[in-house]
């Protein structure tokens, strides 16, 4: 199992940017598609962004597509996820995911995950 750790969550205005990060450690970040989920009260744990080892592989939710940016530093085991033009709709716990092998978009497919952390845009 890979231990997960996010941050970077906080209060910003409709608008304007966060950078999310998410540290890996406990097995070799090798051959893990990275992930990134949200969830808001009283809804399902969604999609955001999917990342493959070499990063050439990525997939967004369209919800998010053109305004977030998933990449990951592998000499680091640490993933991102840069928020942009952010919209109060985008507010819910964030988390990081990890998966071995190819990526994909469905919350079971991951079997590691972070504590999340809280984003909340004021509109």
């Amino acid at each position: 199992q890979v231990q997960l750790a996010e941050s970077g969550g906080g209060l910003v205005q409709a608008g304007g940017s966060l950078r999310l990060s998410c540290a890996a450690s406990g097995r070799t970040f090798t051959n893990y598609a990275m992930g990134w989920f949200r969830q808001a009260p009283g809804k399902e744990r969604e999609f955001v962004a999917v990342a493959g080892w070499l990063s050439r592989d990525t997939l967004y939710a369209d919800s998010v597509k053109g305004r977030f940016t998933i990449s990951r530093d592998n000499a680091k085991n640490t993933v991102y996820l840069q928020m942009n033009s952010l919209k109060p709709e985008d507010t819910a716990v964030y988390y990081c995911a990890a998966r071995w092998g190819t990526t994909a978009t469905m919350a079971s497919d991951f079997g590691s995950w972070g504590q999340g952390t809280q984003v909340t845009v004021s509109s």
